[in-house]
């Protein structure tokens, strides 16, 4: 929580302009490509980690689908998960989110810029549309992360816990590659309480593709998934 808060502190100066400029662009998207703003998020991001001494490597990059839409799943660490996605993934892409973690300070202003989902957890309509939304883009040729943990623990020590089936469906409902992405480390960046250089993994596994999946039920998938990426973290994490 110490570099979180010291991470703020050293980017205050920025806030009266970079603030104001996240705002703007991600309310003209008719002025500003999707491009636009996706980098303008991963230069967000760049300045944080340079600030917080926050080292983060890919592994499997070349495993990205090159063409359409696809959602991305990741093991769930900490605050710090998906910006370590955005960081190293150089194309365009969004995350849904709990909705009432996403209105703070500058997070708000961050979920804006890649046009976020902000999901209900307690609203079952509610998610539904969000599924149905978060297909209907994929299809169109948007990328997604989704965390099919729903949630993490502070200081998890790389552990992974059950995926939610549920997360599934809007890649079932849209037929796209299901990218497994494992996390290692990540939950040093901010649950750190010291100022080292901490360094954190992004694995981009093997997409599952529909043909793949299409006879699963969305548990087997869930457990599919989590299983992919547990062997990676015991492969590489220390």
């Amino acid at each position: 929580m110490l570099r979180f808060i010291y991470v703020i502190i050293m980017n205050v100066f920025r806030a009266p302009y970079i603030v104001p400029k996240m705002r703007r662009e991600a309310e003209h998207p008719e002025r500003y490509t999707e491009e636009d703003r996706y980098n303008l998020a991963r230069h967000v991001v760049r300045l944080m980690k340079l600030s917080g001494k926050i080292h983060t490597k890919a592994y499997g990059i070349e495993n990205l689908p090159k063409e359409g839409g696809y959602i991305m799943y990741p093991n769930h660490q900490g605050k710090y998960d998906a910006l370590g996605i955005i960081h190293t993934h150089k194309l365009p892409c969004s995350i849904v989110m709990d909705k009432m973690k996403s209105n703070s300070f500058l997070v708000k202003e961050f979920m804006d810029l890649i046009q976020g989902k902000r999901l209900e957890k307690d609203n079952v309509r509610q998610a539904l549309m969000i599924i149905n939304e978060v297909a209907k883009e994929v299809l169109s040729g948007r990328r997604y992360i989704l965390f099919p943990e729903g949630g993490y623990e502070f200081n998890n020590k790389n552990s992974v816990t059950d995926f939610k089936a549920g997360c599934f469906k809007s890649a079932v409902k849209a037929k796209a590659p299901i990218v497994p992405v494992a996390l290692i480390d990540s939950y040093k960046v901010f649950n750190s309480f010291n100022f080292k250089k901490v360094f954190t993994q992004v694995h981009y596994l093997k997409p599952i593709f529909y043909d793949e999946y299409k006879n699963m039920k969305t548990n087997e998938i869930a457990l599919l998934v989590r299983d992919r990426i547990q062997k990676v973290i015991d492969a590489y994490a220390v």
